[in-house]
């Protein structure tokens, strides 16, 4: 059954509970999203990696139309990344094996920001580090810089100081690291960690995350995976494993939105936006994030065939909460885990 064969059923109980109609202008829909303890304009971003520091995604659109771009991870000394090839297009999407190349965190802030911020754009840095300090490090230089609107902080980093494990995979390492950046980061910048699928318990680390100061959790970041090459028998990546992304992963990023957004409605740990990602290709995708409980969306592969992908997303998005009787995105947050 195609889109266009669906009928589109509007949960009038849930509707009349959140104070909307049967049907609202696409125009009039309130975009405006939670963000930490404030708000952006509406709940579009990119996601981190997709749209390197926006000088390219300028070209396609004005960044300042998004509700804010994520720049790609910043560690705190110049990187060169990994040897090619590093990526791999894949069925679902693309396996990428990059190894957070970047300038630096002092490039960054001399020579991007005053960019971004003379266009108008609300930037969410994300950070990196092999140890706890470089991502403290990191939060500090971004103290008072124009533009920025928040930090995101990728934890799925090998911890130099923890036999190489992700930082991520453990609750305590991530705690560490939200903590040690919380107490050095300008307290009205917002504090996001951003949580791996490939974890015991996605909900264990979101509550140590929590527990420590972060003010939004970003969920999820790629998926580890292989590709063989059949002509060189061997794997593709020159790195072997890389970050799967795109739509293949879009059900289980919803799925660990949904199991988060419930231990904050259960009460297992206190409630902080969401923003949501993983294989967003159209406002029904986004919606999907949305219904599950997040508040922000963030939108990746997808423009790299599309650079106009996260303004389109955002049309789409309106239109969908519209033809559904939601007159402001919050009243959909979460629906999908209210009873009829």
């Amino acid at each position: 059954m195609t889109g266009a064969d669906r009928t589109v059923f509007v949960n009038t109980a849930a509707a009349s509970e959140a104070g909307t109609g049967a049907e609202a202008a696409p125009e009039a829909v309130d975009l405006t999203a939670p963000f930490g303890g404030g708000t952006l304009p509406n709940p579009v971003t990119t996601a981190s990696g997709c749209a390197g520091y926006g000088r390219e995604l300028a070209k396609f659109l004005p960044l300042a139309e998004l509700g804010s771009i994520t720049t790609k991870t910043i560690m705190l000394a110049p990187r060169s990344g990994r040897a090619t090839p590093r990526m791999a297009e894949t069925a679902g999407g693309m396996l990428t094996g990059i190894g957070l190349q970047g300038s630096g965190i002092e490039h960054f802030v001399s020579h991007e920001l005053p960019w971004l911020a003379e266009r108008g754009a609300r930037v969410l840095v994300s950070v990196a580090g092999e140890r706890v300090e470089e991502f403290a490090a990191c939060a500090r230089a971004l103290n008072g810089q124009p533009g920025v609107v928040g930090l995101e902080l990728n934890l799925s980093c090998p911890n130099a100081d923890n036999r190489g494990l992700v930082f991520a995979a453990n609750p305590a390492t991530s705690h560490d690291v939200v903590q040690a950046v919380r107490e050095v980061a300008d307290p009205t910048l917002p504090v996001y960690a951003k949580l791996a699928p490939d974890v015991t318990s996605i909900t264990d680390v979101a509550k140590a995350c929590v527990r420590a100061g972060a003010d939004g959790l970003s969920m999820i970041n790629t998926l580890p995976g292989v590709v063989i090459d059949t002509d060189t028998l061997r794997p593709h990546l020159a790195g072997t494993v890389g970050g799967l992304s795109g739509p293949a992963i879009r059900p289980v990023a919803v799925g660990c939105v949904y199991e988060v957004h419930a231990a904050m409605r259960a009460g297992e740990c206190a409630a902080v936006p969401i923003l949501g990602m993983g294989g967003i290709r159209t406002g029904l995708d986004a919606l999907e994030f949305v219904l599950a409980g997040a508040s922000g969306v963030a939108v990746g592969t997808a423009i790299f065939n599309d650079p106009t992908a996260p303004l389109r997303v955002l049309d789409e998005l309106r239109e969908a909460l519209a033809a559904r009787g939601f007159a402001k995105l919050t009243d959909a947050v979460g629906l999908a885990h209210h009873k009829n």
